[in-house]
This record gives C-alpha cells, structure tokens and sequence, in this order.
C-alpha cells in the first residue's frame, strides 16, 4: 500500500514509483478482457453501449471507435482548472489503481500516465462536472483526451500545449486505445479523491498552525494551562483530545509569562474558546485521522467498472460510487470550520478589553485607533463562509444518466470545496496570530514559551508591532503566506 506522506510528496513535485510487479498483473487482465470478448458475450462498456445505453451492442468493427467516442462525449467539464498538485496526485493514483491488474488495460496505458506525471506535463482539467459517481467521467474524460493526443495539458513552465505536443513532451506516442481502456480511464474516484486528499493535507498543517495561534492567544489574554493537564483528558479516553492537550501543554511548557500569574489569577476558569481547546481541535483531528485511514485505503483501490477478478470472471459491480470519499470529505470539512470557529472566537476574546483585560482592539490610545477592530470582522466574515461551506454535500445526490445512476455521492463537490475553506481558514489563523503576538507584547518584559516566543518572532518578521493604524490587508496576507507554507505548523511535533 502507497502511504499518504508518499503521495504527499508527489503532489509536491517528487518522484512516484509503482509497486514491484505490477505489469504482469496488467497484462494478464488485458489478456483476460481478449479472451471473454472472442466468446461473443455481451460485456458492459466493451462491446456494449454505456449507462442508460448498455442494452445497445457494439459490433466488433467500431470497438475502437467506441471508446474514442467515449473520452470524446464524456469531456464536458467546465470551470477554472485544477491545480497542478491536485492533478499530479489524479495521474499518480489513477496509474496506481490501473495497474492492480483488475481494469483490463495495457501497461502502455499506465506507462503514458506515469510518463506524463514524470515529466510534470499535467492534462488541463476543468475542475466542474463530476458528481462522484460512475466515477469522475467528465474529468477523468480530458485527462484521457491528453493520452490519445487530443485535448491539452500544461508544461512545468505552464507553458499550454495540445494533447499531442504534450505526449511528445512527455516521451510518449499518444495511445491508440483498446477495448476496455476508454472506461477504465474515465471510471474511478481518482479526482474526488485527490482533492479530498489535497484538503486532508491543508488540514491537517491548518489543525497544528491553529494550535500555536491557540497557545498564543492563551499566554495573550493570561489564560491558564491547568485545562490542558493530562489527567483531565485521560478520563475521556479521546485520543485526538489527548493528543491536542499534550500539544498545548508542549507549547506552552516553561513559560515565565504563565509562571507570573499562577498564583494570583482571580479567574476560575477561561472561556471554552481557550479552555476547551483540547475537546475542539481534538475532535477536529480525529475527524482527520477518520478519513486518512479512508482516503489512504482509497488511494490504493481499484474503482472502476467492470472489474477482472480472481479467476479471470468480469464482474459489474459499483467500486466507482465515492460515498466513503464523501463522507471524508465532509468530515474534513468540519473539521476546517470548527477550527475557524473557535479561532474567531479567540480573536473577538484578544480584541474585547471586557474579556481580556488589555487595550480594546488591542492598540492604545483607543479612538483616533481603531487597532484589531475590523481585523475580527474580517475573521468573522470568513468564517461566515466556512459555516454555509461545510454544510454536508454527501447528502445531496441528484440522478443521472436517464435514471439509470439514480444515487450519487456528490463526493467531487465535497472535496473541491476544501481548498476554499481552507484558504478561509488560513486567514482567520494569520490574523489571531498577528492578534495573538500583539496581546503578548502587552506583557513584555515577560515572555512567553521558546516555542512560542518563536511563532511570535515569525510574525514579526513580516509584520511590525500595531503602534498606530496603518493599512492591516498587508500584514494578513504576509502571516497567511507564512501559515500555508507551514512556517507555524513545524513548531508543533507531528500529531
């Protein structure tokens, strides 16, 4: 099994590289699709028509040309394209599953896709049209035109090329395809997945970077380390919340700032936006480590339709229904959103003097100073967003196909709706950072954790400390570039 941090890599821009023995497996369910077809049987998408249309049979002269037809008719997708990363991880895992030997194509066919993702020579792929179910056809449909030497593709240099030119880019003669391998190109949830997969990886650097900015914002407002203390969270027995509470107390450990007032603190208790970090973004990372064990397995599976099995038998079957990717992705989804949710309320915290106990918005000489003001009604609006974004799309199927794919997983939506959430999330982190490093100086000369000290220092890198009001979009976007980078998300062990 290809592990996620491989595929990680290779969305990255590094090497992929097939499990040992995988061509002979392919060549004996190739044989296998030639040897059912010499019996005359009737087998769906080879020598019958597809979907509503699988009642129609093909005779063997147009073989060939059916499939061509199929790439053809199927790419009608529309809107921006997918980025390249998503796009190096779809090459990656369709190759993969082509050449578990059970789909019936060639090795040439898997030897194209490699070579294109080899090459960093990426079909251009609208990013609209597939609902998650027989599999991302429209998709999954331009990539394909790419192999057969139609459509287009994108150089290294983002340079556009037509199919042929990028297949002679890439080292490879465009395919002339046979039958079976028009279907098995366009079937599969390769595209849900590797967007599901693209929005796991953004999470999960998202969950670490919002617990430097939580333990930030804690030593801001003078919060208390006691709610993270390990016996509270092993009588819960939840493991993301056990992770988290270490994480924090990691953190925060040997901070003369929380040591000055641990003694004399008239506060009982924080409010849950500090104080329940460790049952809020613990829940939220074993909602991510839920579907990276699914899309993990998905990664690794053979999705399309129909089948060669054990035996050499085709089977029809339904592997190309993205349900289980769905659901991983709604769950990211919440994840995403609660962790937006509980940073905005740890920046309304910092910015109101009531709660705090600092300069309101978090600048003195309030009044001709607006400070933080508007900073959190930006946080608020974007997590506004997040919430209508992580309503369930798993739920909302629509049929298809005259009725014949009556149920679908919308499991494409799901997973490409991730990249704008966590987009929105980076922005609420960057500003309770830039918050959260203000609250602190507030308190100087007493300073915080070395870890921490250290998230402070990245801020102010690139943004200096809010003496007067000066335009604030600028130091946002500068914090935010640094949170997707994953500057903030290294000071944490991984989880």
């Amino acid at each position: 099994m290809i592990p996620l941090a491989a595929l990680q890599a290779v969305a990255e821009g590094g090497e992929f590289a097939l499990p040992e023995g995988w061509r002979a497996r392919v060549d004996a369910s190739a044989a296998a699709v030639a040897q059912h077809l010499a019996t005359g049987a009737a087998l769906y998408g080879i020598n019958t028509g597809f979907g509503k249309l699988a009642m129609t049979r093909i005779g063997a002269a147009d073989l060939a040309h059916l499939q061509l037809n199929l790439i053809r008719s199927h790419a009608a997708g529309t809107g921006p394209l997918l980025r390249r990363p998503v796009v190096r991880l779809i090459l990656a895992l369709k190759a993969l599953s082509l050449a578990q030997g059970a789909s019936g194509v060639r090795p040439e066919v898997v030897e194209a896709l490699l070579a294109l993702l080899r090459n960093d020579v990426l079909p251009a792929i609208p990013s609209r049209g597939s609902v998650g179910a027989s599999g991302d056809l429209a998709p999954l449909a331009h990539l394909s035109l790419v192999l057969i030497g139609e459509g287009q593709a994108l150089t290294p240099e983002d340079v556009m090329l037509d199919g042929a030119e990028a297949m002679a880019r890439a080292g490879v003669t465009p395919l002339t395809l046979g039958p079976k391998e028009g279907l098995a190109l366009l079937n599969g949830t390769q595209v849900s997945a590797a967007l599901a997969i693209a929005g796991l990886f953004a999470a999960e650097r998202l969950l670490r970077t919002s617990l430097v900015a939580g333990a930030l914002s804690t030593e801001g407002v003078k919060g208390s380390d006691t709610p993270f203390d390990p016996r509270i969270h092993r009588l819960r027995n939840q493991p993301g919340q056990i992770r988290v509470a270490a994480a924090l107390r990691t953190l925060m450990a040997g901070s003369p700032l929380r040591e000055s007032h641990r003694l004399d603190d008239p506060r009982v208790q924080d409010p849950y936006s500090i104080r329940c970090q460790p049952q809020v973004a613990g829940a939220c990372l074993d909602q991510l480590d839920h579907a990276a064990s699914v899309l993990e397995r998905e990664a690794n599976a053979v999705t399309d339709n129909p089948l060669i099995v054990e035996g050499g038998d085709i089977l029809s079957g339904g592997n190309f229904h993205a349900e289980p990717v769905a659901f991983a992705a709604d769950g990211i989804a919440l994840g995403l959103a609660e962790l937006g949710s509980i940073a905005e309320r740890r920046i309304a915290l910092l910015t109101d003097p009531a709660l705090s106990g600092l300069p309101a918005f978090l600048v003195r000489e309030g009044g001709v100073n607006s400070g933080f003001m508007i900073a959190q009604v930006t946080a608020a609006a974007l997590m506004a967003e997040n919430r209508a974004l992580a309503v369930p799309r798993s739920t909302d199927s629509l049929p298809t196909s005259a009725n014949q794919e009556d149920h679908v997983s919308m499991a494409t939506g799901a997973a490409l709706r991730l990249a704008e959430m966590a987009d929105n999330l980076a922005g609420i982190l960057a500003i309770e950072l830039l918050a959260a490093a203000q609250a602190v100086e507030f308190h100087r000369p007493l300073r915080s954790s070395n870890v921490l000290e250290a998230a402070h220092a990245l801020v102010r890198e690139v943004a200096a400390p809010w003496d007067c009001d000066r335009v604030m979009a600028p130091d946002i976007e500068a914090v935010k570039r640094l949170v997707e980078q994953g500057r903030f998300a290294s000071l944490v062990e991984a989880l």
